[in-house]
Order: C-alpha cells, then sequence, then structure tokens
C-alpha cells in the first residue's frame, strides 16, 4: 500500500514522489537496523539472575481460561492446568464459558477438576469476546496475581513460581510479566508443515528475541495473547480488557506503559499448537491484523503517556507489522514483473542500488531474526525455509487485505480458531527433538 502510493506520487509528480520513495526507503532501513540491533541486544539475556529467590509467602494467584466450543480439547486443558506447580492453598481457577455454550459448560462440570478450578459463567452480552470473558473473571477473581491461558496451552508447570518471583524480587514498577510461547508440531503428520514451519519461526522471532530485547532496554511491547501474568491491582485500575479489540492483548501493553508501569519477560514456556492449514491460518491472522489496526487507531488519538520511546516501540512492532503486511505482495509483483520484463526483452533484470540494498536489507534482517529465535526455542531454521519464508510473507498481505475488510464491514467480531485434543509423543518447537521443555 505504502510502496504502491510512493509509485503513484512518483510518476504524477516526480520531485514530490522521489521524496516519498527515499521517505519509504529510509524508514524499511531502519526497521531492518531495528530487527538487526534487537538481535545484538537480546544475546544472553537468560542469566543466572534471572530467576531470583522466591518470595517468603507465595501471593495468591488466579488462572483464567476464557472457552467457547471447546468440548473436544477441555479434558486436555484441565489435565494441563492440573500439572501447575504452585501451593494449592494459594491458587484459585476459573474456567470462564459463555451462558449459551452449553455443551462445553455440561463438559466442564461432569469433568474432574483441581479443588482450585471453577466453572465460571459468563452472561449474556456483547460483545461475545474473550475480553469480555476476561474481564468478567476478573471482577470475580481473589488473587494478588492472575494470568490467561488458552484451550490449547501447554504451560510449564513452574511458570507461576518464575513469574511470581520476579514480581516479588522487582517491586510494584512491574506490572505485566510475559512468557514464551512456543509452536511445536508432530513433523512428517503435519497437514501444513509450510505454514506450520513459517508461523514456528515468527513466534520464535518474537518470543525468543524481540520481546526479551525489548524488555531488557526497558521499552513497552505488545503482549501476547495467552500465558501473559498481571498485578491484579493495575489491571482493575486500568479497566481490564478492552472487550471491543480483537487483539486486546496488543493494546494492553501499551496502556500499562501510558498508566507509567514496566512489563518484562520471563523463562518457562507455554507451548502451543500452529493454527494449521490456511482455512484456520487466515482467519486468525485476519483478526490479528485487524486488531493491530485498532490498537494503532485507539493509541495514535491522544499522546500522554507515550513519550518517545513507547511511540518508537509501537511504530517498531504494531505499526511495522501492518506495514510489513500491506506491501510484501505489492514488493514481491513488483519484482517479479522487473525481472520478467526484462528476461522478455532479452536481457537482464536491472534495480536501482538503493532498492536492492532496502530490499536485502530487509529481509536478511527478517531472516536473520528468526534463525536466532528458532536456535532459542529449540528448533532449527535454515536456507529452506528462509526461501519459503517469501511465499509466506505474500500470504500476509492476504490477510492484511481481509483484515481492512473486516475493519470496516465487522470491526468487532472475533474470528474463533478451532482447536483439537493434541497427541502426547515427542514433538518439538519446530523440528527435533523438545529441548526447550527438557531445560525447562
Amino acid at each position: 500500500m505504502f510502496l504502491a502510493s510512493g509509485l503513484v506520487a512518483a510518476a504524477l509528480a516526480p520531485v514530490s514522489g522521489s521524496a516519498v520513495l527515499l521517505g519509504l526507503q529510509i524508514g524499511f532501513m531502519s526497521l531492518a537496523a531495528w530487527r538487526l540491533f534487537l538481535l545484538w541486544t537480546s544475546r544472553g539475556w537468560r542469566q543466572p539472575e534471572a530467576s531470583p529467590q522466591p518470595p517468603d509467602q507465595w501471593p495468591r494467584y488466579t488462572v483464567v481460561a476464557a472457552l467457547y466450543q471447546e468440548t473436544a480439547i477441555l479434558p486436555q486443558l484441565i489435565e494441563r492446568l492440573s500439572e501447575i506447580d504452585y501451593p494449592s492453598d494459594r491458587l484459585e481457577g476459573y474456567l470462564a464459558l459463555e451462558a449459551d455454550d452449553v455443551e462445553t459448560i455440561r463438559a466442564a462440570q461432569d469433568l474432574a477438576r483441581p479443588d482450585w478450578l471453577r466453572v465460571l459463567i459468563v452472561p449474556p452480552g456483547a460483545p461475545k469476546t474473550k475480553p469480555r470473558a476476561l474481564n468478567h473473571a476478573l471482577s470475580r477473581c481473589t488473587g494478588d496475581l492472575i494470568t490467561i491461558y488458552d484451550a490449547e496451552d501447554d504451560p510449564d508447570p513452574f511458570q507461576l513460581r518464575e513469574a511470581a518471583a520476579r514480581f516479588s524480587h522487582e517491586g510494584q514498577g512491574l506490572a505485566c510479566l510475559q512468557a514464551p510461547l512456543r509452536i511445536r508440531r508432530r513433523g512428517k503428520d503435519s497437514a501444513s508443515p509450510f505454514l506450520d514451519r513459517q508461523f514456528a519461526a515468527e513466534y520464535a522471532a518474537l518470543f525468543e528475541v524481540t520481546l526479551p530485547a525489548m524488555s531488557r532496554l526497558g521499552l513497552p511491547f505488545p503482549l501476547g495473547g495467552t500465558s501473559n501474568h498481571f498485578r491484579v491491582p493495575v489491571l482493575r485500575a486500568l479497566g481490564g480488557w478492552d472487550a471491543w479489540n480483537v487483539t486486546e492483548d496488543a493494546d494492553l501493553g501499551f496502556r500499562i506503559w501510558r498508566a507509567g508501569h514496566r512489563l518484562g519477560v520471563i523463562e518457562r514456556p507455554t507451548y502451543e499448537p500452529p493454527p494449521g492449514p490456511l482455512r484456520l491460518w487466515l482467519p486468525q491472522r485476519t483478526r490479528w491484523l485487524k486488531g493491530y489496526l485498532q490498537t494503532l487507531a485507539v493509541h495514535t488519538r491522544y499522546a500522554e503517556g507515550m513519550g518517545w520511546r513507547g511511540w518508537t516501540a509501537l511504530a517498531a512492532t504494531v505499526g511495522a507489522g501492518v506495514a510489513s503486511a500491506a506491501i510484501h505482495a505489492i514488493c514481491a509483483a513488483w519484482v517479479f514483473c522487473v525481472a520478467l520484463t526484462a528476461l522478455v526483452a532479452g536481457g537482464l533484470p536491472h534495480f536501482s542500488p538503493q532498492g536492492s540494498v532496502v530490499l536485502v536489507s530487509g529481509i536478511a534482517a527478517a531472516w536473520l531474526l528468526k534463525h536466532r529465535g528458532a536456535r532459542q526455542a529449540g528448533g532449527a531454521y535454515g536456507l529452506g525455509d528462509m526461501a519459503a519464508s517469501l511465499a509466506y510473507w505474500c500470504l500476509l498481505s492476504l490477510a492484511f487485505a481481509h483484515a481492512v475488510i473486516r475493519l470496516i464491514l465487522e470491526p468487532h467480531h472475533w474470528d474463533k480458531t478451532p482447536h483439537h485434543a493434541e497427541p502426547d509423543p515427542e514433538i518439538s518447537a519446530i523440528d527435533g527433538a523438545d529441548a526447550g521443555r527438557a531445560a525447562a
């Protein structure tokens, strides 16, 4: 979108259009430099001192899973939540279920659950979204700390202990901790190996490199939709989650920053399966990009509390995610057309030196980020994955187009991703053995 606008401007008004193109080139070179800076900053962030001594008394913890039409995966979720290693007398949990989801409510009531895990019925109302259900659970919770899990999550059993120790060690200024989300799948049995590997690499780049680096720099960042841990008083003071934003997690990270609080990361991961084939991946990514657009619309309306650091973080994460998705397919089509035209004419394609540097730098920085993240997550990201990412990035442009249309027609509709119980054999973040889980 932005590149196309620049090309049109250059054709209609060469001087001003060239200035626009130059500005775009500078912007994307800056993004490449930013990614390289994150790589450098994230080196060796896992230090022994990152795990402080446990508090004298463990704080009361609330665990919430907001579910809708999740009968198939509910037994697996309850089993995984039962494995949480935290003093049971300091633990409470809610399965937040929509009032009209009779089948899931019945299944949850019939299944054996730990004494601390209860069924909580969310009363009818609009919008019917995950953040609205979470807000209802927040109004009922009695914990000092609260964390959120999704139906398909498999959290490290010691994750709550690590988060509680960090909150106790770092004081009241720390309002939120994000656990790394790691994608694991069955290698040869995958129905969509291309999408699975690319999705896993994206997650690895974000949760293993980008967020730890931004935390180390003291910057805000968009939270993941699960496995974020909050101080309950801070969350209530902020009004909880925005029930109308379909990526309420991204919005909340910057609202925490505006209120003068800090965000951080922890090491104990949560494992998730990838969304699956294109028919499931596309609606999920459409919702994420639609929510990013909503978040940008909300946070660019007023300046209070952001500061240059907040604006930089918003632009480098949410803004860059939207802009990149918008132009991937346009850039690929442009390169293809230039190359094809040259070949038909019997010559070699010619690209401007500046454009070539921007293109190569941006791609290389993205590849390096994913390569580092994959290694941190216990997997791999090789030359084949790098080449395949060019096609994957074009699919992001398809999702962006869908997101724009849906933002206009159905701004608050929640595209739900269906989930199914996972088999238990050894699986991994991207390939090979589950090294991350073994290390934990």
